[in-house]
């Protein structure tokens, strides 16, 4: 893999347990690249993006994302994969009976974290860098749409990943939080972070620019399609 390449696919194919969902996929994301994963729902890219998780085994071909060889992933190394990427989903999956603070330290320490006052100086570096400096004793329902998938991202941040996969990261946002949310997103690959979107609705997202991938007919289309002006 070279240097500046963090996710590499080679004659992959994707499954959803045994059903094949994609075909033939060769792709790679360099470190610092925005890019866009576009087609219809059920096109394969959910699946596409929790493969690279090690959600779903990479069956068939060649993949490594962040240095590690999805072929050969074992169970156990899993976490500390995980630990190197930040995922970004539709429906938040916040932990509605915590705080903010409380939701993000979870994650800490479940990832391996020990000290306290590292842990609640990372917590208030990350709120900050997603605007939501003064909202961390708030519970999830007591915010925003907007606001709830801010403390996505900053989960997805904790533990300074090398990639972030987002899911549908605004199927449930309007479209001028949606922007917002999209242009935190852009921000961060700005940082050198590969940032891959997965997204049926990226005419939303034009004035972000970001290479294209399209799924479709059971393949991905990887043209190096630019799109957006900004």
């Amino acid at each position: 893999m070279p240097l500046d390449t963090i996710i590499e696919l080679k004659k992959t194919s994707i499954f959803q347990k045994h059903n094949l969902v994609l075909t033939d996929v060769s792709l790679t994301i360099d470190k610092g690249e925005f890019v866009y994963l576009v087609g219809k729902t059920g096109s394969g890219k959910s699946s596409l993006l929790r493969t690279l998780y090690a959600d779903l085994p990479l069956l068939q071909g060649e993949g490594s994302i962040a240095g590690y060889d999805l072929t050969k992933m074992k169970s156990k190394e899993i976490p500390f994969l995980r630990r190197k990427l930040g995922i970004v989903f539709q429906d938040f999956q916040l932990l509605p009976d915590r705080s903010v603070n409380d939701n993000l330290l979870y994650v800490m320490k479940a990832t391996g974290w020990k000290d306290k006052v590292e842990m609640q100086k990372r917590v208030c570096e990350v709120l900050e860098k997603v605007t939501l400096g003064t909202k961390g004793f708030k519970m999830p329902h007591e915010l925003s749409g907007g606001e709830q998938q801010r403390v996505v991202i900053a989960r997805a941040l904790i533990n300074e990943p090398e990639v972030i996969l987002a899911d549908e990261p605004t199927g449930n946002l309007d479209t001028e939080t949606a922007q917002e949310i999209i242009g935190l997103l852009y921000e961060i690959s700005k940082a050198g972070r590969a940032v891959l979107i997965a997204t049926h609705d990226f005419h939303l997202f034009e004035k972000f620019t970001g290479r294209t991938i399209r799924c479709e007919g059971g393949r991905i289309s990887d043209t190096k399609v630019v799109i957006g002006n900004r």
